[in-house]
């Protein structure tokens, strides 16, 4: 979807709104610890797409997209009062992949193996032009 200036805000005020509520508004105990990670409005602003996070595992994201799901007309109810926009949108919730993805690569990069990294160290030292006790370097006499 193209961004605009416009979209670029309502999303973000779309998604500090949900933060807010399932931080103030929103006693369920499945929401709890639940981070909004981002919002994404339709080019139309009928439909809206908050992304979340939560620790834990598959389980989890499903007890969390339960919760959502069961708070979804309260949460659309105080976003028409909180975001002044036209239609207040349709609300869709998702788990955000990206964090996820990001701690699975962090956690990859912690487990190189010793040699590629002896590896890796040989291939800087080979592509150093003229290092010291280089075969073409002149002798001063």
């Amino acid at each position: 979807m193209k961004q605009t200036p416009r979209t670029r805000k309502v999303n973000e005020s779309v998604r500090e709104a949900v933060a807010t509520m399932l931080l103030e508004d929103i006693a369920d105990p499945r929401l709890a610890l639940v981070t909004v990670t981002g919002a994404e409005v339709s080019p139309d602003f009928s439909v809206a797409t908050i992304y979340v996070i939560a620790h834990g595992d598959e389980t989890r994201y499903a007890e969390v997209l339960a919760g959502l799901e069961s708070a979804k007309g309260r949460i659309r109810s105080l976003l028409g009062r909180r975001v002044k926009m036209r239609l207040t949108p349709e609300l869709t919730f998702a788990i955000d992949a990206s964090v996820d993805q990001g701690m699975r690569i962090a956690e990859a990069l912690k487990e190189v193996p010793p040699s590629m990294l002896v590896a890796e160290d040989a291939e800087s030292d080979a592509d150093e032009p003229n290092g010291p006790g280089d075969p073409g370097e002149e002798r001063a006499g």
